[in-house]
C-alpha cells in the first residue's frame, strides 16, 4: 500500500494508520519528525507549520520504504543510518550495536573520574561504532585512544565517525578472544561494552533487536557469560598498568559473578554502579 498523498499531513496520518499495531502515537510521530529531518532536512517546528508542503515523487517513495521498513520493526536508526550518542551524531548501519542511553553513563562515568589525569592512554574494546571512544576523545582532551573490534565493516564505520567528528581515535582490527602476541601497547584505561546478552534471553528480546542488530555483538552462550570480561581481565594483564582502571558495561544479572571475576584476577577498588533506571550495569575497578 502506498501513501495516497504527497503532503506531509497524509503522510503523517498515513503513518500512524499502518504503524499503530506496532508502536504508540507519540513513537510513530518521532519516527515521522526524524524522517522529516533526514529526507527533507526539515525540522519539528518546519513541519507543524507547513503540514500542507508537497514532496516530490522521489521523496515520497522514500518516505513509503521507511514506513515499510518500520512496519518490520527496523530500528529507525538504521533507517536514517545515523543516531545521536552523548550529544553527537553517528553513523550506524547493520554492522553495529545502537549505543543506549547506559553506555552514555558509562561514558561519564570515564569522564567523571579521569578528567584530572595529566596523560592518559585509553583501549576501547568491542568499539563497534567508535561511539565510547570518540566520545573519551572528545571530551579528555589529555588523552590518546584507540577502539579495536573484530569487525572490520564496524571498524570501517569507528573511522568514518571518527573523521566525521574531528576526532583523534585510532582503530585496529583485533579479536579480543585471540589477541595478537605482537601487540605490545601500554594502557591507564580499558573501557568496554563486550557481548553480554545470554543465549536463553533472547526469547525476552524485541524483533528490532533480535533481527537488526549484529549478534556477534550482543550475545554469550549461557555456559560462559562472561568469556569476554574473562579475556579482557587477562589481555589486561599485560597492556593495563598497574593502578589502571577498568570500566565494563554489563548484564544487570551478572554483577556479583563479575565482581568474583575481578578478585580473582586482584583487583581492587570495585565499584557497582547503576544506570537511570536503578539496575547495576557499569562496573569499575583498579589493577593491583
Amino acid at each position: 500500500m502506498r501513501i495516497p498523498s504527497n503532503r506531509l499531513k497524509a503522510i503523517l496520518k498515513f503513518a500512524k494508520t499502518e504503524l499503530a499495531l506496532f508502536y504508540d502515537e507519540r513513537e510513530i510521530q518521532s519516527f515521522f519528525y526524524l524522517l522529516c529531518e533526514h529526507y527533507l532536512e526539515m525540522n519539528k517546528t518546519a513541519v507543524i507549520l507547513n503540514p500542507d508542503y508537497a514532496l516530490s515523487e522521489s521523496e515520497l517513495l522514500k518516505f513509503n520504504f521507511a514506513i515499510k521498513d518500520l512496519k518490520n520493526e527496523k530500528p529507525i536508526q538504521y533507517i536514517i543510518g545515523r543516531t545521536e550518542f552523548f550529544g553527537m551524531d553517528f553513523k550506524v548501519n547493520e554492522h553495529t550495536l545502537i549505543p543506549r542511553p547506559e553506555t552514555e553513563e558509562l561514558v561519564k562515568c570515564v569522564i567523571d573520574n579521569e578528567k584530572s589525569t595529566a596523560t592518559l592512554q585509553i583501549l576501547d574494546i568491542g568499539t563497534g561504532s567508535g561511539c565510547i571512544a570518540i566520545s573519551l576523545a572528545k571530551n579528555l582532551s589529555q588523552a590518546k585512544v584507540m577502539g579495536v573490534d573484530i569487525s572490520a565493516d564496524a571498524i570501517q564505520i569507528a573511522q568514518f565517525n571518527n573523521d566525521n567528528l574531528n576526532a583523534s581515535v585510532s582503530f585496529e582490527l583485533i579479536d579480543i578472544l585471540n589477541p595478537p602476541k605482537t601487540f605490545d601497547s601500554q594502557f591507564d584505561v580499558i573501557v568496554s561494552n563486550p557481548p553480554y546478552v545470554m543465549e536463553t534471553e533472547k526469547a525476552l528480546m524485541k524483533k528490532n533487536v533480535l533481527e537488526f542488530e549484529p549478534h556477534q555483538a550482543l550475545f554469550v552462550k549461557d555456559s560462559d557469560p562472561l568469556l569476554f570480561y574473562r579475556k579482557i581481565l587477562d589481555f589486561g594483564q599485560n597492556h593495563l598498568v598497574s593502578n589502571g582502571k577498568i570500566y565494563f558495561e554489563i548484564n544487570e544479572k551478572l554483577g556479583a559473578e563479575l565482581s568474583t571475576l575481578l578478585n580473582e584476577f586482584s583487583y581492587r577498588k570495585i565499584e557497582l554502579k547503576n544506570d537511570p533506571f536503578n539496575r547495576p550495569r557499569m562496573i569499575s575497578a583498579i589493577k593491583a
